[in-house]
């Protein structure tokens, strides 16, 4: 198969998904000139048999894959992004060539785009947990996970579960979602984006090629999400109130018109209104794929979570450790503080614009609070690493932060 032969694509950006999408390419028919800032990541791809040369230098290629992680704008253009600016050349994510690719193939599989300021790798992974457990042929990734140009090819009955951040949406262009969902947006990425404005309508591309056959699932438990738009037929969704024609939380019920889906009570993975709304999500989206409706709960309910998303590690003389390292942000903690009567909280790290002044009606739940480098109290039943900042002050990312609890937690049941 070689859908992109007599093509010239620069990739630029060569980490662990930049790498493997510029061999994908290749091996798709692409001539491929590969780049990155690093000289050991140059070398690298230079080994792998890729073309290395700066793309920014003679730009003369169909096509820019630039990494989501590199800005084409704000705050500073990467010079390759300038140089194809300047060329007419479109700037492009990976997950648009795997679609593209899919089609080339005749395969009619489903793709599912998931979005959103906090949830979405948890209704990613659910939903592509759902379509498993009812037999789908199914791929989950994107901004989670497997790179979408390390997929595997799907049949049509298959469908590609895709994370998607505004960063990755800013570069699509012809990929169409069957189904999406925007869960919720709050300020995030605003250097980015410039605004809050800009950072919404990155997160609408979502929608901008659906037709009147596919859905759009909008959350409406947040007034950016709730005034939204999509061209598809759409279902809204809430973990505080109904949404009739979509799906919501009623007490501790799950459900939508057609009736009950699940107690959530028994989906211990999923606590608290925001993890309803995510079920909700990926609930209304299971079934427009084609799920039956008898397999959901079930599915629901035996989802196992995923690390450093409200994950517990550890047990201590009753005392439950929560690891939401992913929780860089004030609204996402609010969510996790949410959850739980009385905590002992560690958070902490390089804030993000609005610090955290919004949690301030959560603060009543707090029983002792900790930087994010030590902590232990009996003042309550939970320990909760929610740090509402990221981590880049003294981890690599949230889940180096995460695992170090972890272990610190492991080593304290052995002590």
């Amino acid at each position: 198969m070689t859908p992109f032969v007599g093509q010239r694509i620069a990739v630029v950006g060569l980490g662990k998904a930049g790498l493997p999408a510029a061999l994908r390419l290749a091996e798709w028919g692409a001539d491929i000139t590969a780049w990155d800032d690093e000289d050991t990541a140059r070398a690298e791809a230079g080994r792998a048999g890729l073309h290395v040369a700066d793309p920014a230098t003679d730009f003369r290629f169909d096509a820019l894959l630039l990494s989501p992680g590199i800005p084409h704008e704000r705050p500073r253009a990467h010079p390759a992004a300038t140089a194809a600016l300047r060329a007419g050349a479109p700037i492009l994510v990976d997950a648009e060539f795997l679609f593209r690719a899919v089609r080339a193939a005749g395969s009619g599989a489903r793709f599912a785009g998931i979005t959103g300021t906090n949830g979405k790798s948890t209704t990613t992974a659910l939903l592509g947990h759902i379509l498993a457990e009812a037999g789908m042929p199914v791929a989950v990734g994107g901004n989670l996970g497997t790179a979408a140009l390390s997929m595997p090819m799907l049949p049509d009955a298959g469908a590609y579960v895709l994370e998607m951040s505004s960063y990755m949406l800013e570069r699509i262009d012809i990929l169409r979602f069957n189904v999406a969902v925007m869960l919720n947006l709050t300020p995030d990425h605003l250097d980015r984006h410039g605004d809050m404005a800009g950072y919404a309508a990155a997160k609408a591309r979502i929608f901008a090629r659906q037709a009147g056959e596919d859905l759009a699932v909008l959350g409406d438990d947040d007034e950016w999400t709730r005034g939204a738009r999509a061209p598809a037929r759409l279902a809204r969704i809430s973990g505080r109130h109904a949404c009739p024609g979509g799906a919501w939380l009623e007490g501790t019920t799950l459900r939508d018109a057609a009736g009950p889906i699940l107690d959530m009570r028994e989906a211990p993975t999923l606590p608290g209104a925001h993890n309803a709304q995510n079920a909700a999500a990926a609930a209304v989206m299971a079934l427009a794929l084609g799920v039956p409706r008898p397999a959901l709960a079930t599915s629901i309910i035996t989802y196992p979570g995923l690390p450093h998303r409200h994950e517990q590690v550890g047990v201590i003389r009753g005392v439950r450790f929560i690891n939401d390292s992913k929780a860089t942000n004030a609204d996402s903690t609010a969510r996790a503080l949410e959850s739980h009567a009385r905590v002992v909280w560690i958070a902490g790290g390089t804030g993000k614009e609005g610090g955290i002044e919004p949690l301030a009606p959560l603060f009543g739940r707090v029983a002792h609070a900790f930087p994010a480098d030590c902590a232990f109290g009996g003042a309550a039943d939970v320990v909760l690493l929610s740090p509402a900042a990221a981590s880049w002050d003294q981890f690599t990312g949230f889940d180096q932060r995460g695992d170090r609890f972890r272990a610190l937690v492991h080593a304290m049941e052995k002590a």
